[in-house]
This record gives C-alpha cells, structure tokens and sequence, in this order.
C-alpha cells in the first residue's frame, strides 16, 4: 500500500476548521470524500494540523494509504475536479512508508494580516483583521523579538489545548507593514491551542498602548493566560508553510 503525501491550499472561510467534527463541515470531512470517490476506497487522511474554523491555508500537508493505480503526480488533477473552488490540491508524491505529515512535521510557520487602514478594504474582508484604530507599529516591532527562542509559552495557549508541554521554540517573530497592511509572521518547531492569535493579540495591544512593549518577556515568564492579550480573531491566520 503507497504512502501518498499531498500538499494543498484552502479558503477556510466556510468550514469549521481541519479536523472531522460531527456539527459541522471541515477540511477533512471533504478531502476524505474525494479521495474515496476518486480512488473508490475508503480514505483516511492524517493532517499536518488542526487548523480552526475560519483559518485559512497558503500551504497544508497531508498523507494517506491507498492502492490507487493512479499516478501520484496526476491525483492533485483528478482530485480537483471533486473538489470545492475554495480547496486546491497542489502536488503529490509518494512518500516513505513512515512519512506522517502530523508528526514528521520539523516547524510551521504562520502569517497574521492586519488591515490598519482608516476605511476597511473588501478585498481583504474575510482574510484580515480589520483594525481602524492607530497602531504603534515601531513598538509592535521591537515587542515580536521577544517571542524568539526557547520559552514556556503556557500565557499564549487557549483554555482546551491537550498538549503535553508548553515549551516551545520561536525561530522568527517578525512584522512587515505595506501601507495600511501589517503581516505578522511566526514561525516555530510547534504551537500551542490559538497560540499565534493570542500572540498577535498582545502585539495588538502593545501598538494600542495597553500593554507596555518591555512588559512582554515577564508576560511569557508569568504562564499566565490573563496577563496576555486578546484573540484574535481566525481570519486573519494563514498557515504558510511547513518544513519537514
């Protein structure tokens, strides 16, 4: 049987998120669908993560087994015609038999877009944060360089995370603005339940003065969750890219 890895792409919008849920449609439930309609057995797929309702993904890797004669170069092209227009499959390849796209995962990194303008772009609506108010963005800057390194990050995960430690590694938390358009991008060997949402939240409230910049590094040491900044909300969170 083939370990066939896929990389896809997906508008998030309209789904309740990666993983199966029996209250609403999701990734999965469709990509699964498809794959079992196209190769006529019964597919299961292992995700690389369990994205939330309205996140959206640039890159998203997942694997599955299958007997399939189909060439797994020509599935992304046969698999796209059952597929909504808000789900493309991109490549195909077929991996090692131990390649499992959750856990041979090596880091992720995300992007959070902003739209800081005055007037909202609909453009954007749906894959941004609209924030109209005046940010700081020099402080929001210099505040990310202190996510970088090896930290226990228990201040930044949401009530319901099942992780079994809360350490993890930021190799890059950095800000990029163009015109009223701020990205936030974090990358890291693994991530907590919301963690860039609420990260993104506190460097938010760092840009509104609520939160003092130099009052970051001693919110990460505290572990507590009241401390940080708010969530924000899912669709602005992209997940970029995977590394393996």
């Amino acid at each position: 049987m083939k370990n066939i890895a896929m990389r896809i792409m997906y508008d998030g919008t309209k789904y309740h998120g990666w993983q199966f849920q029996k209250n609403g449609i999701t990734i999965q439930q469709v990509i699964e669908e498809a794959l079992s309609d196209l190769t006529g057995e019964e597919i299961k797929v292992t995700g690389c993560s369990r994205t939330d309702a309205g996140v959206h993904a640039l890159e998203y890797v997942l694997n599955f087994k299958s007997n399939t004669n189909i060439p797994a170069e020509k599935l992304p092209y046969a698999l796209n015609y059952r597929l909504n227009k808000d789900i493309t499959a991109i490549e195909a390849w077929e991996a090692d038999q131990e390649f499992n796209a959750r856990f041979s995962s090596k880091g992720k990194r995300y992007v959070y877009r902003i739209w800081n303008g005055k007037m909202r772009n609909p453009f954007y609506i749906g894959y941004s944060w609209y924030l109209p108010y005046n940010l700081d963005r020099e402080k929001i800057k210099s505040a990310a360089k202190f996510f970088e390194g090896k930290h226990d990050f228990s201040a930044f995960m949401a009530a319901g995370g099942s992780q079994k430690t809360t350490i993890r590694t930021i190799r890059d938390c950095s800000v990029e603005t163009d015109g009223d358009l701020i990205e936030i991008t974090v990358e890291a060997d693994a991530f907590l339940y919301n963690m860039v949402r609420i990260i993104t939240g506190t460097l938010v409230e760092v840009g509104l003065g609520r939160i003092e910049c130099d009052a970051v590094p001693d919110i990460i040491k505290s572990g507590d969750r009241r401390k940080s900044g708010l969530t924000a909300p899912p669709e602005g969170l992209f997940l970029k890219k995977v590394f393996y």
